[in-house]
């Protein structure tokens, strides 16, 4: 087995360039000077990362980002091994590194500006995706262009109705799915078909912000939902013609519904003749204990639709979600797709059909979970460790991004213009509120970090926060914060 901490790898914690970027450039560089040879066997992450005194995560993310790019390849039970390369492949050191230190200049801008909620590009499983594409190409090229239904392909369907009810306890038909372009399609969607110019919509309160735009640009108007630990407030002054909600995970503020809170929503909803729709947009992400039921999985949630999307799990780019309609609505839908189409892309479809039913998705979900809590807990960590004297912190073990309440007179606007200026890509808690008393706070992502990135990127929100906090508030005030 190749001892590749014998090889004498610089790395230089000091720079702005992350150490898992330096380390992934000088290893590539090895392997296509020759000096790392064909068919080597890498040691495991785990006593790489002791030889070289980093985290096992950052080792974890140097394997699968060389892997993905064909360096290296896994080989079940036996590790990792390094790829067989192409003539054009070998290329003159000199030339190597003057096109590395290039790649390293424009991913160290890239990788600072990640916002909260995004996945991490460098864990998408790029091979395994791959061959389920080449498979669909080979077998049945003809689902890359053509679908007997307009709700989407009928083996994706199938796929995500299996799927849904073996993590969420959804007892439905195939039928009954519709795919999307994504969660604001199927948002979009739902209030095409159920409700009409001048009808009231119930949003949450802090909440999603692109749903105020959708509810207004089609001229209906907000009833603003108050949230509180229970979970959302019901509507109070009116009866809104449907209410969406995160009850599993509340955005931004995280938290969990409270059993009756469900249970008082759905005696509502049917009591009204009105509609729920459950964002369920990030529930693979929970931490600690098992998965909450969907709320749609109650019984008697005949009034419910169900919202959910690969891109918080998956990909982006794929623009892939979907919703899941009571039956009694599903000729409604089917007009609302015949007036206004499938955004849904449809040749990537019979794809993650396969990469489901191969069991693909159900190990990437795993592997990614274990690296995001690893990447969650050492934020929480760094932040208590480093700004316990600028925020507070209320951990509810699940999601893709944290919200920390800010100290008194601090503004959050102010905070995350001067983190912009540094790099860091931060949402002040302030602008998720459409109506009443906003909270000062930040909403933080964390998955698209390594740890060692995470450690340098709040030693950089700590010096901002003692840097504005020494300021006086006229100072603040003159650099345009109220």
């Amino acid at each position: 087995m190749l001892n590749l901490a014998a090889l004498a790898f610089t790395l230089r914690r000091e720079s702005k360039i992350p150490i898992f970027v330096q380390l992934c450039d000088q290893i590539r560089e090895r392997i296509v000077a020759g000096q790392i040879h064909q068919n080597s066997r890498l040691p495991p992450t785990r006593s790489l990362a002791i030889e070289l005194g980093l985290s096992r995560s950052t080792l974890v993310t140097v394997y699968e980002q060389l892997s993905a790019e064909g360096y290296i390849e896994g080989r079940r039970g036996s590790g990792f091994f390094v790829c067989q390369l192409g003539e054009s492949d070998y290329l003159q050191p000199r030339a190597v590194k003057a096109q590395s230190d290039k790649n390293l200049k424009t991913t160290s801008i890239q990788h600072l500006i990640r916002h909260a909620g995004l996945p991490d590009k460098r864990l998408f499983p790029y091979r395994a995706w791959a061959r389920c594409l080449s498979r669909t190409a080979r077998l049945t090229p003809e689902a890359l262009v053509n679908s007997k239904s307009p709700l989407g392909d009928e083996a994706l369907r199938s796929s995500i109705a299996s799927y849904l009810s073996d993590w969420r306890g959804l007892d439905i038909l195939p039928q009954q799915i519709l795919v999307s372009a994504g969660s604001i399609d199927a948002l979009e969607t739902c209030i095409r078909t159920i409700a009409s110019a001048g009808d009231s919509i119930g949003l949450e309160n802090p909440g999603y912000q692109p749903l105020r735009n959708i509810v207004e640009n089609q001229g209906m108007s907000v009833d603003w939902l108050n949230t509180t630990d229970q979970g959302t407030q019901l509507p109070q002054s009116c009866s809104p013609r449907l209410v969406i909600l995160t009850p599993s995970h509340q955005f931004p503020l995280g938290g969990t519904m409270s059993p009756n809170r469900r249970l008082e929503f759905q005696q509502w909803a049917n009591q009204n003749n009105t509609w729920i729709i459950e964002d369920d947009y990030d529930s693979e992400f929970r931490y600690a204990g098992r998965p909450i039921p969907a709320m749609a999985s109650m019984e008697g949630a005949d009034r419910t639709i169900y919202i959910g999307t690969f891109s918080k799990v998956f990909s982006v780019s794929l623009r892939l979600g979907y919703l899941v309609m009571p039956p009694n609505l599903v000729p409604d839908f089917l007009e609302t797709i015949a007036r206004f189409g499938n955004k849904a892309a449809l040749p990537c479809q019979r794809a993650l059909s396969n990469f489901i039913d191969s069991g693909e998705f159900y190990r990437h979900i795993r592997r990614v979970r274990r690296i995001y809590a690893e990447r969650r807990r050492q934020l929480i960590d760094q932040l208590q460790h480093k700004l316990s004297d600028y925020i507070s912190i209320q951990d509810h073990q699940a999601g893709m991004q944290i919200s920390v309440e800010l100290a008194p007179d601090i503004s959050d606007q102010h905070i995350t213009r001067l983190a912009k200026q540094k790099g860091l890509a931060l949402s002040p808690l302030s602008s998720y509120y459409g109506g009443g008393n906003p909270k000062q706070g930040l909403v933080l992502g964390f998955c698209g970090y390594t740890e060692s990135e995470i450690n340098s990127n709040v030693e950089t929100l700590r010096q901002i926060f003692a840097s504005s906090c020494n300021s006086s508030p006229q100072d603040r005030s003159e650099n345009g914060d109220s």
